[in-house]
């Protein structure tokens, strides 16, 4: 009976199996903290890398400005290689500021006779990001939808 209750107490005193236990509960977490880590930065990275392609095709459209439709579709033609996304996903439209409003309009002959007309292009991009967790039940895709208007007149 001595021996039994020895050994039972020595395994009492044992900590050899803690370590797996902690283990068992830490390393999930760290697994998911270092996953969060990396696709929260690929969401941001793809954000700055969508917001580089519209800088750069507001520095074309102002280098080259566009007249035709033609050069419209290959100042987009050079975003969508640029950032990797469909036909779909850019819009290249001009727009028109009668005087000094606020708001734009798409057909010049919507402004007053007189009025003072400046040309805008503005320049859209639409992209959608499946984080990997979404696939466990986790949030939803991101979207993103970026803009920017550079006037031309």
């Amino acid at each position: 009976m001595r021996g039994v209750l020895r050994s039972w107490c020595g395994l009492r005193r044992s900590e050899e199996g803690s370590v797996v236990i902690e283990s068992a509960f830490v390393i999930p977490l760290l697994v998911l903290m270092a996953l969060g880590g990396f696709e929260a930065s690929r969401i941001v990275s793809r954000h700055n890398e969508l917001q580089t392609a519209v800088a750069e095709a507001a520095a074309i459209v102002l280098a080259n400005l566009p007249e035709e439709q033609s050069e419209y579709d290959q100042i987009e033609l050079i975003i969508e290689t640029s950032t990797g996304l469909p036909a779909n996903k850019v819009l290249l439209t001009k727009k028109y500021r009668c005087n000094a409003d606020a708001s734009l309009v798409a057909d010049v002959t919507s402004c007053a006779t007189g009025a003072v007309i400046s040309e805008i292009v503005q320049i859209n991009l639409w992209d959608t990001y499946t984080p990997v967790w979404t696939s466990f039940g986790f949030g939803q895709d991101v979207e993103y939808k970026i803009f920017r208007r550079v006037q031309i007149s």
